[in-house]
């Protein structure tokens, strides 16, 4: 929605634009969590590694955090609406190919095509609610509506695959995408006027070529870290994955030289490291990483270790989220008296303490005990990230609003890509040294050679083993495998704490001040400067 000459208040309007623009992010960020109850029936049927198994949770993540930033600046070239419409196409579209899979390298290569039409589908939202809200009480409410419906759509997904899983097949998990994509191809195009924000505010940037040279080196250097930290954390230091780490971070660097000598770069490095902006953006990374990291872990544990069907399961991993009831309103308030940074500091502490609670889950474990150590660090976890969403966007200008969105939202993606990575790694390595000395000599011999190395690398595959072996080995193997597998998961919840214990120290040492430390903005409301000094909280 274009910029109006004279910022006031927000109509009617403008809050309907932001509710169909919600629809995509819903969708998305669903798609993010869909598969976790989903992973077992996928793994009986599909039988992958657990190589593959990861890699199909996580590609999805990847290529839409790696294309975040690309998608930002075509939208701002060719219009944010045409790129929405063809964002949604292109995720129906996927969604249907994911549905009728039939390898594990075919839903890991659909997943990728799904995170492609999801990167074209989120800049818009974040961008349009610093254009659209420009009074500071609306644009925080806003801010705090996108993310609760971005975390909703992390909670909601696995409800909705766990009801769908009750009664249909896996694949049905993907098709669900269909009714709402077809709604928002009807909707936008009559709710959501077209709108090209470029480099500068009236839009000349929309004309500048676009960069295909930066897209490229984003995305290369995006995969190639994540998969060289993916085998790492795995299997250990090894010279490929070292080797990938490297050219990442090699052509990492020439993006970002690249950047610095463009007249309209992918992304504004002066913001950037604007301490109000880019402070924000890092801690976000880091709550992403323990969020995303973590859930499939929580959803795999209900329903593999305590035995809960999909649905049931589904339902019980509505609990934690309980914590956001509590925690964003009480976060509100105290930013209202105490600086915002101890309050994100205080929420990252909270989110530390939950995920300590967890590093003592075990198999007999009641599931009041794992429901309210995640009620805890969701809870904290929420607080800390909505008021660093709003930190960031009152930092940015409404001129740069879509680089900013596009940043922002890719540190988010790329958190929650990562930690799926990192903390999933931990697990997975955990559960396959564990299993590879708890197997039984014996079981292990009457098991067909690939049978016995998926039973070794995933509880699924032992899930599948067990089914199949007479009714005391099938048990010793389960048994074995959901001991290995809670002990995993304590590990992985011991790294996402002291993630989170890093995030506390770097809002309390870091972000201290930034709303503070102001500078005028011309334009940015009805009184100019001063109201800008009173609002939005932006660096000198």
């Amino acid at each position: 929605m274009e910029n109006s000459p004279t910022p006031g208040l927000a109509g009617r309007k403008e809050w309907i634009a932001l509710g169909v623009l919600m629809l995509p992010l819903l969708l998305v960020s669903m798609d993010i969590s869909i598969l976790y109850f989903a992973i077992p029936f996928v793994s009986q049927d599909l039988e992958p590694s657990a190589t593959q198994q990861l890699w199909i949770l996580d590609m999805y993540g990847f290529v839409l955090a790696g294309l975040l930033i690309t998608m930002g600046a075509l939208g701002d070239r060719i219009g944010r609406r045409k790129l929405v419409l063809a964002g949604a196409a292109v995720f129906g579209a996927a969604s249907v190919a994911a549905a009728y899979a039939h390898s594990a390298d075919a839903l890991i290569g659909v997943r990728a095509l799904l995170g492609l039409g999801g990167a074209a589908l989120m800049p818009s939202t974040l961008a349009l609610i610093r254009n659209l809200f420009h009074d500071a009480k609306q644009r925080g409410r806003a801010v705090t509506i996108w993310t609760g419906v971005m975390t909703t759509g992390i909670s909601l997904g696995p409800v909705v695959s766990g009801l769908l899983l009750e009664h249909f097949w896996w694949g049905s998990v993907f098709l669900i995408n269909l009714p709402a994509m077809a709604l928002l191809l009807v909707l936008v195009p009559f709710l959501v006027p077209e709108s090209r924000t470029g480099s500068g505010a009236d839009g000349e940037g929309a004309r500048d070529p676009f960069d295909l040279v930066s897209a490229a080196l984003s995305l290369a250097a995006l995969l190639t870290v994540i998969y060289g930290v993916k085998e790492w954390a795995r299997h250990g230091f090894a010279p490929v994955p070292a080797l990938a780490v490297v050219v990442g971070l090699a052509l990492g660097y020439v993006f970002v030289r690249r950047q610095k000598r463009l007249t309209h770069p992918m992304i504004d490095l002066e913001l950037l490291g604007r301490r109000a902006f880019g402070g924000p953006v890092f801690a976000n990374v880091l709550a992403m990483f323990a969020t995303v990291g973590m859930a499939v872990f929580l959803t795999q544990y209900l329903q593999s270790v305590q035995g809960l069907s999909p649905f049931e399961a589904a339902l019980w991993s509505l609990v934690p989220a309980s914590g956001v009831i509590v925690a964003a309103p009480t976060a509100a308030i105290l930013a209202q008296r105490f600086d915002r940074a101890y309050v994100m500091g205080g929420g990252f502490v909270v989110a530390a303490a939950g995920f300590s609670w967890l590093t003592q889950i075990r198999t007999d474990s009641p599931l009041w005990f794992c429901l309210s150590a995640g009620a805890l660090y969701v809870g904290g976890l929420v607080a800390a990230m909505t008021l660093a969403n709003e930190l960031a966007l009152g930092a940015a200008p409404p001129e740069r609003a879509g680089s900013a969105a596009a940043v922002l939202e890719s540190g988010q993606e790329l958190g929650g890509a990562l930690g799926m990575a990192v903390l999933g790694s931990v697990g997975a390595a955990v559960y396959s040294r564990e299993m590879a000395d708890a197997l039984p000599a014996g079981v292990a011999a009457a098991l067909p050679g690939g049978e016995a190395d998926a039973v070794r690398e995933t509880l699924g595959g032992a899930a599948a083993a067990a089914a199949r072996l007479p009714a005391e080995a099938g048990e010793s193997v389960l048994a074995a495998a959901r001991d290995a597998f809670s002990h995993g998961m304590g590990l992985a919840s011991l790294g996402a704490a002291v993630v989170m214990v890093a995030a506390a120290v770097f809002s309390f040492g870091v972000l201290r001040g930034t709303a503070g430390r102001v500078t005028s903005r011309a334009g940015d409301g009805p009184e100019g400067g001063d109201l800008a000094r009173a609002q939005t909280g932006v660096l000198e």
